[in-house]
């Protein structure tokens, strides 16, 4: 099937969408899933604390929501990263904005593989997973 990257709200135009696309796809086939329909979009601290409120209660902004439309051995969803947020915590974290936006969009897709991160050990197997899948990206796609 296919990743769709779309905006909401801003004008972002990622870069390298077809490397990006073709490491989410060799990370789902890693983990032996197939990629479905996927839409990765763009927006602002506003709308994502808009949908965390209208579908999760939540009142607080965040960096990605994974709304995980996943079965079986396929994996599908929508996945809402604020980039207003992954610019403050490429700040935070000392590291370039790309690099975040890598970490967090793959962070959505580990979700849709199944990864969670409401527990400690949860968030370190998740953290771990996403530091693998980075070294992946800048060592066959950068």
């Amino acid at each position: 099937m296919a990743i769709y990257f779309t905006n909401h709200q801003n004008k972002y135009k990622l870069k390298n969408k077809r490397k990006i696309s073709n490491w989410i796809k060799e990370v789902s086939s890693n983990y032996e899933k197939e990629i479905g329909h996927i839409t990765i979009i763009f927006s602002n601290d506003a709308y994502i604390l808009e949908i965390n409120k209208q579908y999760l209660n939540h009142n607080y902004f965040t960096d990605i929501i994974t709304f995980d439309y996943s079965h079986e051995r396929k994996i599908e969803g929508d996945i809402f990263i604020s980039l207003d947020t992954v610019l403050e915590n490429s700040k935070i974290y000392d590291v370039s904005f790309n690099n975040e936006l890598l970490r967090v969009i793959i962070h959505g897709i580990l979700h849709l593989l199944g990864f969670k991160d409401k527990e400690e050990l949860d968030k370190t197997i998740m953290r771990e997973n996403e530091n693998k899948c980075l070294e992946l990206f800048s060592t066959k796609y950068e």
